[in-house]
């Protein structure tokens, strides 16, 4: 079983609302940005899919399969310039319980979906270095891990008329040859 997540950007907190409302009136919009998140079990046991913040150095325990630098690789020595790819067995999401829409379950090969994490890139957080006309961020990895798991991913899209800045660059590194608006 694969579920897709679309979490409000900011839930459970206040700063990163805020900035998402800044970003959003600075590209002339005003519409609900979403992070995305995915739950997957498989052989009886639970794993999560996401991109976080790196809060200290016990990786293995959050099941980090992948880390990189946020804003500028020449910052990423300090850990709060870095994020890190997480496929962690048993692990949770702090924010899941906002999630909107409740979860979307997708079509999709577990054991492939799985796989597929520690194959996600890892530029620059918050910049475009892979030249998709998008910045890199959580988003991207779910869609990158998504398509190159083979799910169709033309028709996910967050709730209402939500945005999800950063899967299009997902999309678009995977190969995928229909990427979401």
């Amino acid at each position: 079983m694969v579920e897709l997540y679309w979490i409000p950007l900011g839930a459970g907190g206040h700063v990163v609302r805020r900035v998402g409302h800044i970003y959003e009136a600075l590209h002339g919009s005003r519409r609900a940005l979403y992070h995305a998140a995915l739950v997957v079990e498989l052989d009886g046991e639970r794993y999560v899919v996401e991109l976080a913040p790196s809060p200290d150095a016990n990786e293995r325990s959050r099941g980090v399969v992948a880390t990189g630098a946020v804003g500028s690789r020449t910052l990423a020595h300090l850990r709060l310039f870095r994020y890190e790819v997480r496929c962690w067995r048993g692990g949770t999401i702090p924010d899941l319980r906002y999630a909107v829409g409740g979860p979307r379950q997708l079509p999709a090969d577990a054991r492939r979906v799985l796989d597929c994490v520690a194959s996600a890139p890892t530029p620059v957080w918050g910049r475009d270095e892979l030249h998709t006309g998008e910045m890199w961020n959580s988003n991207s990895v779910v869609a990158y891990v998504l398509a190159k798991a083979g799910v169709d991913a033309e028709d996910l899209a967050p709730p209402g008329n939500g945005r999800a800045p950063g899967w299009r660059a997902g999309l678009t590194v995977a190969g995928n040859p229909q990427p979401v608006p």
